[in-house]
């Protein structure tokens, strides 16, 4: 797990080895551990030189070696900095080359299968001085180029310069569980693992990009493709590659989820599901350093420390469990009623931490400036406060159960697509009952679920329509300084190879919505040199979910059906049949009202705000005190505001 950081500049120009320095220092809360550098010189061809790696290739390791002046003319540099998780030698130091040095690699991640990988490559003559998963990497790509992608269980992001081809290849997990973020011009490639470090080349400015600042103040839309709330910033996408080559620049998707129907009985789908489970949790304990597990309460994270603590007893090691949970003295907010069964049956020991408003103004400045982008609630404060929990005692992985609602369909809004597709299908008589244990375990009207589930069966076409139609009509959030009918995103557009709604609904909140939520998960974990690891998307597990048919998924008024069956007697029953749906979040409508509300006035009102043009002040004072008077819930939009202003004073004006 690493911060990476690398300069190509195209036409020879010698890179500014300061500014790669500067790049991996800013990132160092990536990689504490150790650090290193290459530069190469592109335009010699160092195999026919037979020149090697000693002489147009440097390995630099330490700042002062990388500070002299760069006299070799060397126009690509990568940079590294360094949490050691497996194999915690030298050997495992980056950038990291091959035998001869004609591949290079700066890389963030880890591959969890990289051992069943080794072997492979062993029996095929490669020959290993690490212990490493990066290693696995280079000679995998030796072996089988860009088709390297397609092998690999885990997350990463990561650079390879091939001086055979002259090329660079650079990679993104199929999630985007890791980040890569560049900028491009015609004269040079800059990339890093968080936007900052880009921003250390100081000829590159902090441009905002307006239409993703609309989207994101309209309808809490944070940018899941190539943009980023910096104009002159992107982002490789999840489950993509890029090269620049002779061929120029190209960005191509190596891997989708495949629309597949698989027919299976269930109670053989039980099986092959605890199986998947199980062995991708496995998989996630590869580790030279402590590992513990976050524990919300909730069925996904239950899930993981109870599984957990099944392998665990099957070892022999003398590995014990830590789990760490956020709660509340507010009891709307709390979970430590479920959290208690779970530390009950398994015996683990658990450790909690108490979010509350006043550390949260004292820790947004930090949390804003390790994010980058703004977010869109206060919930990731308090996965800020659990991640400081587990680094105080002494954990560096972490396990938590991201990605387990929008593969499994935990929302509530996955409900109404599941009863799209029973009016597609007139399954008339299944309708009427789910839409009657809805409401009765739910308290959700029956009459308002039957008008959702009739729109998200209209074709796409009517459901585009009616949507101009419906912003028409209501003016929605008039204090935009913009019409907002421009704003509608076609999300949906990604899923058209998808026939069933509920299949359509998963995959668009897969690949537009879970990439926001692993941001903030990655930058609030490495803020505090942590590593972590999302059991729920192993892509085999995520693959097969998706053959499945969508009672797995919702049945009988309750949603992750296959979850809750395949772990029966494993996780507690209170847990197993809970149907209550607690996002994990703070009591912020609370905290915005009373004790946050001078805060919020001062923030919202000011000179700097108005300033924007963004936003029409007037009208959000207005908004404000309706809000404060509890004439409307608009704690959403109140947080965007704060949220973005704040943004907009640390990472545009670097006003910290």
């Amino acid at each position: 797990m690493c911060g990476i950081a690398g300069i190509y500049n195209f036409k020879g120009e010698k890179i500014d080895t300061i500014i790669l320095r500067n790049m991996c220092d800013i990132e160092k809360h990536r990689g504490p551990d150790d650090e290193g550098y290459v530069l190469i010189n592109t335009k010699n061809n160092l195999l026919e030189e037979r020149q090697g790696i000693d002489t147009n290739v440097e390995v630099k390791k330490g700042l002062k070696i990388i500070e002299e002046e760069n006299k070799g003319g060397f126009n690509l540099g990568f940079g590294s900095r360094r949490l050691s998780i497996i194999d915690l030698s030298s050997n495992a130091h980056q950038p990291m080359c091959n035998e001869d040095g004609n591949i290079w690699i700066t890389y963030n991640g880890e591959i969890y299968n990289y051992l069943e990988i080794m072997d492979y490559l062993k029996v095929k003559g490669h020959r290993f001085r690490s212990n490493s998963d990066v290693e696995v990497i280079i000679h995998l790509y030796e072996e089988r180029g860009e088709e390297c992608l397609k092998e690999f269980n885990g997350m990463f992001a990561f650079a390879i310069w091939d001086v055979r081809k002259k090329k660079l290849f650079c990679a993104r997990d199929r999630f985007g569980i890791k980040p890569f973020y560049y900028y491009l011009d015609k004269d040079k490639f800059i990339f890093a693992s968080e936007i900052k470090a880009i921003f250390e080349n100081k000829k590159i400015k902090r441009i905002p990009n307006d239409d993703v600042i609309f989207k994101y103040l309209n309808d809490n839309y944070i940018p899941y493709f190539e943009e980023t709330f910096f104009a002159n910033v992107k982002q490789l996408p999840p489950a993509h590659y890029l090269v620049i080559d002779i061929n120029g620049f190209r960005v191509v998707r190596w891997w989708d989820i495949p629309d597949l129907s698989l027919h299976i009985e269930y109670k053989d789908a039980l099986i092959k599901f605890y199986e998947l489970f199980e062995d991708s949790i496995r998989l996630r304990l590869r580790s030279d350093v402590p590992i513990g597990t976050c524990l919300s309460g909730g069925l996904d994270s239950s899930s993981i420390v109870c599984v957990l603590n099944n392998l665990l007893k099957r070892q022999t090691t003398n590995f014990s469990q830590k789990a760490f949970s956020s709660c509340f003295e507010n009891k709307n907010f709390d979970e430590r009623e479920y959290i208690n069964q779970v530390v009950e049956k398994t015996n683990i020991k658990n450790f909690y931490t108490f979010p509350d408003e006043k550390k949260l103004f004292n820790e947004l400045p930090k949390i804003i400036w390790h994010q980058d982008e703004p977010f869109v609630s206060t919930s990731i404060f308090a996965q800020w406060e659990v991640m400081k929990l587990a680094k105080s005692n002494d954990v560096v992985v972490l396990l938590d159960g991201q990605g387990g609602d929008e593969l499994l369909a935990g929302y509530h809004g996955y409900y109404y697509s599941f009863f799209a597709d029973l009016i597609r299908n007139f399954k008339i008589v299944k309708l009427i009952k789910e839409i009657s244990l809805y409401n009765k375990y739910h308290k959700y009207s029956i009459l308002d679920a039957l008008i959702r589930a009739t729109l998200y069966a209209l074709p796409f076409g009517f459901k585009k329509l009616f949507k101009k139609i419906l912003y028409k009509k209501q003016n929605y959030h008039s204090w935009l300084n913009i019409d907002v009918r421009k704003l509608i995103d076609n999300r949906w557009e990604l899923a058209s190879k998808f026939k069933g709604i509920l299949k359509k609904h998963l995959y668009v909140n897969l690949v537009s919505y879970l990439p926001s939520l692993l941001r903030f998960e990655d930058r609030n974990s490495m803020a505090f040199s942590l590593e972590s690891r999302l059991p729920f998307l192993d892509f085999r597990l995520v693959e097969f979910v998706f053959s499945l048919e969508n009672s797995t998924k919702i049945n009988d008024g309750m949603t992750k059906i296959i979850l809750r069956d395949s772990l029966k007697e494993i996780l507690p029953e209170k847990v197993r049949l809970r149907k209550d749906k607690m996002a994990f979040g703070t009591p912020e409508s609370i905290w915005f009202k009373t004790t946050l509300k001078d805060k919020i006035k001062d923030i919202i009102l000011s000179e700097e705000f108005k300033r924007r043009g963004y936003i029409n002040q007037d009208k959000i004072r207005v908004e404000f005190e309706k809000y404060c008077n509890n004439e409307k819930e608009i704690t959403n939009e109140v947080w965007r505001w704060v949220n973005f202003e704040l943004w907009y004073r640390i990472c545009i004006e670097e006003k910290k």
